[in-house]
């Protein structure tokens, strides 16, 4: 209410001024009616004393223009009267128009505190919402940040396994690749103490023989060789015994023994089989020795 009369004071002392003129016309119209019904409704007084004409007319005269100079008055008064109405219903307007701007302006002012106020709330409710996204952003990031740290030591743990597990792998790998090799060497040193075996023994000496009667039988001998031709002969053989090359490297006799040996083995195709596989040998080298 005080903050209401402090914002409002000048027009409610219009209203107060309106109203106190009002109230002073009102007054005056009273003080000014009064007199006039006392004058109408108190009596004439009556002569009894018989005078002159002349002075009855004089007398008439003068009642007349009393009467006149009374309806005038009269006149003036209602005069008055209409103007103090008109005027004091002008204030009463006027008062009214402003009680009314001063409700209007009351209700705006209200209608403002009440935008005010409520813009007020919104700001709070803002500050709100901002302070409680704020604090579910700060939750939110250290849950994401107590997850990143679990995912991490996870990742660590995993990777510490992988590679404890890759070095097992990597050690049972060369665990198995050094057993391998070694069995591999075992495996060779068997073969070759085979092969050896079989290169000196007697299946060696009777597949040699097979070769040297296959190519002895297919040698056609030429006129110029002599007895105790030696030569030495390199073969080339393709996995099914074809010969694929035939070479004298060494040899004791002419030319055309020569060309008669390489001749007789290319004849002797294909070649014996060996009675081992293990003796088969794509180049090989015998002794032709045909007597």
């Amino acid at each position: 209410m005080l903050d209401f009369l402090r914002h409002h004071s000048g027009s409610v002392f219009q209203s107060v001024l309106l109203h106190g003129l009002l109230v002073g016309v009102l007054l005056a119209l009273t003080h000014f009616s009064i007199p006039h019904r006392a004058e109408i409704e108190q009596p004439l007084p009556l002569d009894a004393v018989v005078v002159d004409s002349r002075v009855l007319h004089a007398a008439a005269a003068a009642a007349e223009a009393k009467a006149a100079a009374k309806a005038a008055a009269e006149a003036e008064t209602e005069a008055r009267q209409a103007a103090l109405i008109k005027r004091a219903e002008e204030l009463k307007q006027a008062v009214i128009q402003r009680e009314s701007e001063a409700k209007a302006l009351a209700a705006a002012n209200a209608k403002q505190a009440a935008v005010t106020q409520h813009a007020i709330e919104l700001k709070q409710l803002a500050e709100a919402k901002s302070a409680a996204a704020t604090v579910t952003a700060e939750a939110k990031a250290k849950t994401m940040a107590i997850a990143l740290a679990g995912a991490k030591k996870a990742a660590e743990a995993k990777k510490a396994a992988d590679v404890k597990h890759a070095g097992e792998v990597n050690h049972a790998a060369d665990a198995r690749r050094k057993a391998e090799g070694e069995a591999e060497l075992r495996r060779q040193v068997a073969e070759e103490e085979r092969l050896s075996a079989l290169e000196t023994g007697p299946l060696m000496d009777r597949y040699k023989a097979s070769l040297q009667n296959r190519i002895t039988h297919a040698w056609i001998k030429p006129a110029s060789a002599r007895v105790g031709i030696d030569c030495v002969v390199a073969v080339t053989q393709s996995p099914i015994g074809e010969v694929t090359n035939a070479r004298v490297t060494e040899c004791n006799g002419d030319a055309a023994v020569r060309q008669s040996i390489e001749n007789a083995v290319y004849r002797a195709s294909p070649l014996p089989e060996p009675p081992d596989p293990a003796l088969f040998q794509r180049n090989f080298s015998f002794r032709f020795k045909p007597n």
